[in-house]
């Protein structure tokens, strides 16, 4: 799954020269998004102001202000668009070095269970969800290198905690403990997710290859032999959903109490009028994208199940390779 691509000189300089362009793409987006959290605290410091002493600022300035804004959107959106664009083709060269590679033993392994799925389907699963988790953790690591040091200044002025007190950098420790605890709680819970989702797809494939072989042959794909495989798709797909039912109700509480979160730690200085409209919105957002940051796995969870159960499927495929070539 990744040495054909990253140790093969054909790939070079897609895995490589790829990689890095990626990176420093991503990390040009976030330092656009901490200009956007800067633009925030400017903006709501003069819409307070405005409100506090009308005509206090012309509509010119005013204006300025929203095209500055503008101005760095349009970037962000421009970069973004490119990133997305290179990463499809730089993903899917990742999955035609698998495909050459699966393809080049197909002799010697077509007999496995699924062969051609894992082949055209996993390996096409496997590059998209590898886009897609890989951007996201990219951005989420530079995320937290730009903003743990804002939201570290940003916490010398919010020092006083609902219930605990005084504590230094308090917002920071708040974002670790707190996404901790999530990630804890929801790999607990989810422990079962990736056996059930891998079990899921053997029966898939086995559902799906009895229909393959009766379009060649009468007869396979009796009535009756689907039946029973259609059965055990139902009570599989069943179980999963069972499974993912309280898997989605922690997750989604949880989700959903950390909006709050920073708004119940800024209650103290909030009450005691210690932050300015620009400088409250500055925090907030800083402390969500060091929370998100954070929370990577809590919020690809799904995402990291469906992955696991894919990569299970390769890897099974890789190792009655390496047995294969072993005799």
């Amino acid at each position: 799954m990744f040495r054909c691509f990253f140790l093969n000189k054909k790939w070079l300089h897609w895995s490589l020269a790829g990689s890095l362009l990626i990176i420093a793409a991503t990390w040009y987006r976030v330092e656009l998004d901490v200009q956007i959290n800067e633009w925030f605290g400017d903006f709501y410091d003069a819409i307070q102001e405005i409100l506090k002493t009308p005509n206090s600022v012309s509509f010119p300035e005013f204006l300025k202000k929203i095209l500055n804004f503008a101005r760095i959107a349009g970037i962000l959106i421009i970069v973004a668009v490119l990133i997305d664009f290179f990463g499809k083709h730089y993903i899917f060269r990742w999955r035609e070095a698998m495909t050459e590679y699966y393809t080049a033993h197909w002799d010697q392994v077509r007999h496995i269970e699924g062969a051609s799925q894992r082949i055209q389907e996993d390996t096409m699963r496997f590059s998209r969800i590898m886009e897609s988790l890989g951007v996201s953790f990219l951005q989420a690591i530079l995320t937290l290198l730009a903003f743990l040091p804002l939201l570290w200044e940003l916490s010398k002025q919010v020092t006083k905690m609902p219930w605990i007190g005084e504590v230094n950098h308090a917002l920071v420790w708040l974002a670790l403990i707190f996404s901790i605890f999530g990630t804890v709680v929801l790999a607990m819970v989810g422990v079962k997710l990736p056996g059930l989702e891998f079990n899921n797809q053997k029966v898939e494939a086995a559902y799906r290859k009895e229909l393959v072989l009766g379009e060649e042959s009468g007869e396979r794909a009796r009535a009756n032999v689907l039946k029973d495989l259609f059965a055990s798709v139902r009570r599989n797909n069943f179980r999963l959903y069972a499974h993912y039912l309280y898997f989605d109700i922690v997750r989604w509480s949880y989700l959903q109490f950390s909006v709050v979160v920073p708004y119940i730690a800024l209650g103290p200085s909030l009450v005691a009028g210690m932050l300015t409209l620009g400088l409250l919105q500055q925090i907030v957002r800083a402390f969500g994208k060091v929370q998100d940051s954070f929370q990577f796995l809590v919020q690809s969870w799904t995402t990291i199940v469906e992955l696991l159960s894919i990569y299970k499927r390769l890897k099974g495929f890789e190792d009655e390779l390496k047995r294969l070539h072993a005799q």
